[in-house]
Parts: C-alpha cells; structure tokens; sequence
C-alpha cells in the first residue's frame, strides 16, 4: 500500500514538473496563431491569426528572413570549425605527453572562470585595429568571422573533449601507428569515427550556444544587414508598442532549428555526455 501511493506521489509530481516545463512553449506556440490583443488577454486556445502574423513579420523593415540566414551561417560554421579545433586540443592533451601540458591545460580551464562580460572591451578594441591590417579584415568588426572566431575553441569544449578523450583506447592509436598512419590520419581516421558520441554532444551545445549568442553579436554587428535572430527578437521586444503575435511567431521559427538539432541526435547527445566511447 505504501509503495502505491509513493508511486502515485511520484507520477503527479512528475506530471505538475511535466506540464511546468512544457507549458511555456505551448503558450508560445497558441500566442503565434493569435492576434496581438488576445495575446495580452492570456488566452490558451489556438487561433487561426499564424499566417497573418507571418505575413507580418516578412513584410516588417527587421529583414527577419536575412536575420535567419546570418544566424544558419555563423552557427554552422562556428559548430564545424569548433568540432575540429578543440577536439584536436583535447585529444592532443591526453595523447601527447610534455612537461607543460597540464599547465597550459589549467590555464585555459582557469579562463572558464573569467566571466565574458569582463573581456568585451578589450575584444571590442581588439577587433576594432582588425580592420587596418590587410588579411585580419575578415575577422574585424561588422564581420560574421568577428563572431565566429572567438567560438572555434572554448575552454569548455576543449575541457569536454579531453575528459572524453580519455576514455579512447590507447591500443588502437599504437596499431595505427605500426601500420603507418600519420598522426593527421589516425586523428580523422580512427579518432573522430570512434568518439561519434562525443562529437554529437559538442555539436548540439555548440550549435545551440552559437544559435542564441547575443551579446558579442550586439557588439560585433553594427549594421543592420548583418545582424542575428537574438538581435532581432530584441528589437521586437524594444519596440513602444509590440506586436506578439508577431514575437511569438518569430521565436516559434527561431526555435525549430535548435529543436530539431536536438531530437535528430538526441540519442548520441545523452551518450556523449556520460562520456561513452561507441565504435
């Protein structure tokens, strides 16, 4: 009998946790199909207004559709070069060994406590000499690079990736080694292949970090053309009299890219992060 109503216990506060998590994005997703005024009233019943206030926001001056583009591009970009560099200083943190290795590990793993607030001056100065000194324009202010270059190796995914890495089989690195393969290849070859978990995991947090970057973008991009999806969805918000039916269109799209990531590998997500090694 005990056992029972803990049983019951546990499902209806699971269920009251269930439908408080679940319930934001319900209501975003009625308040997209509604007209502005009904959103204010709290409605919870689906209206027919979705397509108008798409319309709306296509036709707004906040080139919501560029917006979106420019975001799809740095957070792909941002996710493939940041699976290739910290992934190869992760693995070479565990697979080579030197006398300071652990230092300049610490010191990068130190830097994950250095709150990113207290860098946008001296990044914003940084960028800003970028766009007098020939090659280094393309990662200058006002640029998708300037966004893109600072993600490519975070102390957290290099930290990430080694402490996967070195669940790796050494074995399989000394086999390739009799049989010839550079290191260059076994790193591709036999290394990324092997830690396919690990990978799904960093590209889900790196896509969706990338995706809802807002502040070094606000800094970043001066000009409107150039401008991501968090930026735009902060105009709306800034705006003296919004229109959320139109918000709320706007963020149900700005989320599906994210959602979808997220269900597509969610199975390799969980795996890689308890660090399981699959071949």
């Amino acid at each position: 009998m005990r056992k029972k109503v803990l049983n019951v216990f546990r499902y209806v506060f699971l269920s009251i946790v269930s439908f408080i998590s679940v319930f934001p994005f319900f209501w975003m997703i009625v308040a997209a199909t509604n007209k502005s005024v009904e959103v204010t009233k709290g409605t919870v019943i689906p209206g027919t207004y979705f397509f108008e206030n798409l319309k709306t926001l296509l036709a707004s001056d906040l080139q919501y559709v560029n917006a979106f583009k420019n975001s799809i591009i740095i957070a792909i970009v941002t996710t493939a070069l940041a699976m290739v560099v910290s992934s190869a200083a992760g693995y070479a943190f565990v697979v080579y060994k030197t006398k300071a290795r652990e230092r300049v590990f610490n010191f990068i793993f130190l830097s994950m406590m250095v709150p990113f607030a207290a860098l946008m001056v001296p990044l914003f100065r940084l960028f800003s000499k970028f766009s007098n000194m020939g090659p280094l324009k393309v990662i200058a202010l006002n640029t998708p690079m300037a966004v893109i270059i600072i993600a490519i190796a975070t102390a957290f995914l290099i930290f990430f990736f080694k402490q996967n890495a070195q669940t790796f089989p050494k074995e399989l690195i000394e086999a390739a080694r009799i049989d010839g393969l550079s290191e260059v290849k076994i790193f591709i070859k036999i290394f990324m292949p092997t830690m396919k978990s690990t990978y799904a995991a960093a590209i889900v947090v790196t896509f969706m970090t990338s995706w809802n970057n807002y502040l070094w973008p606000l800094i970043a991009l001066q000009s409107p053309e150039k401008r991501t999806l968090p930026l735009v969805l902060s105009a709306m918000g800034s705006s003296y009299t919004p229109d959320y039916g139109m918000m709320m269109t706007a963020v149900v799209i700005a989320t599906l890219p994210t959602a979808l990531i997220f269900f597509v590998m969610q199975k390799q997500f969980v795996a890689g992060m308890t660090g399981s090694v699959k071949g």
